[in-house]
């Protein structure tokens, strides 16, 4: 049984999540605006209608979250500057992303 519910909304910024929102729902942000939150829950869903966001299934959400990080490892991959060690490009740039897998 599934335990999550997914959505793609825009994150406008200040009142995205207001604090009485996140007092009441645990929600979970991810790669390419997918959000999570509890399914069966009338505060997830109002908060899902009120930032306009379109539900997708866990298998969507998961192929959208799994594209970007994807992309975020190629732009990794493809950023080398002449004669950097790893742990260089890590402390310049970060460590290189890796997969993210959404509860069911």
């Amino acid at each position: 049984m599934a335990n999550y519910r997914y959505c793609v909304a825009e994150n406008w910024g200040k009142g995205f999540i207001e604090h009485s929102e996140s007092q009441k729902i645990a929600i979970n942000g991810y790669p390419a605006n997918v959000w999570g939150v509890p399914i069966n829950n009338k505060d997830a869903n109002l908060w899902i209608n009120k930032v306009l966001g379109t539900v997708k299934t866990h298998s969507e959400a998961q192929a959208l979250v799994t594209t970007e990080v994807n992309s975020w490892k190629t732009a990794w991959d493809n950023d080398n500057l002449t004669d950097e060690t790893s742990s260089e490009k890590e402390q310049r740039i970060g460590f290189r992303p890796v997969d993210i897998t959404l509860d069911e």
